[in-house]
């Protein structure tokens, strides 16, 4: 009984997750700038109101929960961390090329491991993630307002970040032994179609 409870539980917070994908859809990746001028409020919407960025969280989130171990806490923490340092980077000027194009890629990457149920040792799953979240931090610290006082700018967005990698965690723990292995593939499938279609949009 409380097997069956726990199954539905987690098939409906799976479903919520594919939910989100047409309404992200709808959000426009490169305009975050919200909270009319209020640093904090700004960064911390970016994250959520950002398609690409708010499907990848929720993806690393699931996947570090499927691999499970070490990786549980060590990819997310990999993920914020090079947040945080692809920000600095971005507002130290530095350049890094093709950046939403990496960034929509990595919709396509961690939408393709969940969807093979892919499984990586906590290394080299972190090494992958920190890639990719240096590529998602510059995007934040780019279009951070000029207005916005980049300590609350940058805390409102590490906020969310932190808050969208548990909700996904949250999702995947509630799925491991509960959903269907075909189910979760088809969760990875989605995040992938929607990667694919957000790659389009970048080189179209």
């Amino acid at each position: 009984m409380k097997n069956g409870l726990r199954s539905r539980m987690a098939a409906r917070l799976l479903g919520a997750g594919l939910a989100l994908l047409p309404a992200a859809a709808l959000a426009h990746p490169g305009d975050h700038t919200l909270g009319h001028g209020d640093s904090f409020v700004s960064g911390f919407l970016h994250p959520i109101f950002g398609a690409d960025h708010l499907v990848v969280m929720l993806a690393i989130g699931l996947w570090a929960a499927y691999l499970g171990g070490r990786a549980v806490v060590g990819v997310p923490l990999a993920f914020i961390g090079m947040m945080i340092a692809g920000s600095v980077l971005s507002q130290a000027g530095v350049a890094l090329p093709a950046v939403e194009q990496t960034i929509a890629a990595s919709i396509v990457v961690f939408g393709l491991l969940i969807c093979l149920l892919a499984r990586l040792p906590a290394g080299p799953a972190a090494l992958l993630v920190g890639l990719f979240a240096s590529f998602h931090g510059f995007a934040h610290g780019a279009e951070m307002p000029d207005v916005a006082t980049p300590f609350l700018y940058g805390a409102g967005f590490v906020m969310a970040t932190a808050m969208l990698l548990g909700l996904g965690g949250a999702i995947g723990f509630a799925s491991r032994g509960n959903v269907p292995a075909p189910f979760i593939r088809a969760v990875g499938a989605a995040v992938m179609a929607f990667g694919v279609v957000t790659v389009w949009a970048q080189i179209a």
